[in-house]
């Protein structure tokens, strides 16, 4: 039986996939097999050496030490799309607010009770809050990944005009993508056409602070960005500089610092990107199915640092190993199992920069001195019997 640790509160229509008879899923497991978690930070916990794949129900991965997982051989999965639609709805809801002065008109609203004749003081103020309409403007897309392709194409629906940039956009999100979205050639070049820009990167080394002060210079005054990717990956420097002298309109994001939830240009919101029943099911759905995947066959789909790897099963027994993606791997492995008498009924071996994974079916089970010997090779980072 599978011992399965959840760190978060995971939807139950996702942990009712884990079959009871093989899985014992609870919150203070002993030495688990596998950590389910949301927002957990497991940076600051030690994660048990039994652990063999941690599964994120979501995207990100920043609360994960998945470079310490990588040296162990531990896949790291998420659910990448699952939340698609939740967040594309609320960039959507967004663009309206800030459009729309939304809250500056509800904080007014509030104030109403304080006018001796409510209907003339809202007569006398709507002017204040007088806003444009979403047709006809320009959206600039950052990161046409799951979530950028479907607010570039719902934008396309509410008639406005869109420019996307995304040099690392995969074949299947060129599909998906509506054919009137104008591909930007740089980053300049969208910032200098947007009245709105919305950022669907990860935060990482290549994108941190992606729009920086430079950027101010050749945005349009009075832009609004929208923000429900990443802290960091607007520089704070700039945002604020932009936000003071006006040239950025508005900043709507969904995790405001002490300092923006006060200013008058911010709009933020409590993390809410992801926040639906929805999607929290349907994160919940993707990650537990690959997890049992794993556990159960070893198969590996939308892991964040091992490649995806899938074999029908073949044989008597399957070995799952981790290793280091390093030439010779695959003639040593042939070779130590030739050496102990086991024929390889398949293979498939799949790379990912520095890291490898490789399923074998053989057609006699493995003992423990042949397990040992094939764990010993050098590069092998983890390897599993299924």
């Amino acid at each position: 039986m599978f011992k399965i640790q959840t760190l978060n509160n995971i939807s139950r229509i996702g942990l009712e996939r884990l079959p009871a008879g093989q899985y014992n899923v609870a919150s203070d497991q002993t030495d688990p097999d596998a950590l389910l978690v949301r927002s957990a930070d497991l940076h600051k916990i030690e994660i048990p050496a039994s652990v063999r794949a941690i599964g994120r129900a979501g995207a990100g991965t920043n609360n994960i030490p998945v470079a310490e997982m990588s040296k162990r051989g531990v896949p790291v999965f998420n659910a990448p799309g699952a939340n698609a639609n939740a967040v594309k709805e609320l960039v959507l809801a967004g663009m309206l607010l800030s459009s729309r002065n939304i809250p500056d008109a509800l904080a007014f609203v509030s104030t109403l009770p304080e006018h001796a004749d409510a209907h003339h003081a809202m007569e006398a103020e709507k002017k204040r809050f007088v806003g444009s309409e979403l047709s006809g403007k320009t959206l600039g897309v950052v990161g046409l990944g799951a979530i950028g392709v479907r607010v570039a194409n719902a934008a396309r629906a509410l008639g406005m005009r869109v420019f996307g940039f995304d040099p690392h956009m995969t074949v299947d999100g060129a599909w998906q993508l509506s054919a009137d979205v104008v591909k930007a050639g740089s980053l300049n070049e969208l910032y200098a056409a947007s009245d709105f820009i919305s950022f669907h990167v990860p935060l990482n080394d290549a994108t941190r602070g992606v729009f920086k002060a430079e950027s101010l210079q050749v945005a349009r005054r009075g832009v609004v960005l929208l923000n429900f990717a990443r802290d960091g990956i607007i520089d704070a420097g700039a945002l604020k500089a932009g936000l003071d002298d006006g040239t950025i309109g508005r900043y709507v994001t969904d995790f405001p610092s002490k300092e923006q939830a006060v200013h008058p240009r911010v709009i933020g919101l409590p993390h809410l990107g992801a926040s639906t029943a929805e999607a929290e099911e349907n994160c919940a759905v993707m990650v537990v199915d690959q997890l049992r995947d794993f556990l159960e066959n070893g198969n590996v789909l939308n892991s964040v640092n091992f490649p995806n790897t899938r074999m029908a099963r073949e044989g008597k027994a399957r070995l799952c190993i981790a290793n280091q993606n390093r030439p010779g791997m695959i003639g040593r492995l042939s070779q130590v199992l030739g050496e102990a008498g086991l024929n390889i009924a398949q293979m498939h071996n799949a790379s990912r920069g520095e890291l490898a994974y490789t399923l074998v079916d053989i057609d006699s089970p493995a003992d423990a001195a042949a397990l040992e010997t094939i764990a010993a090779v050098e590069g092998i980072l983890a390897l599993r019997v299924v």
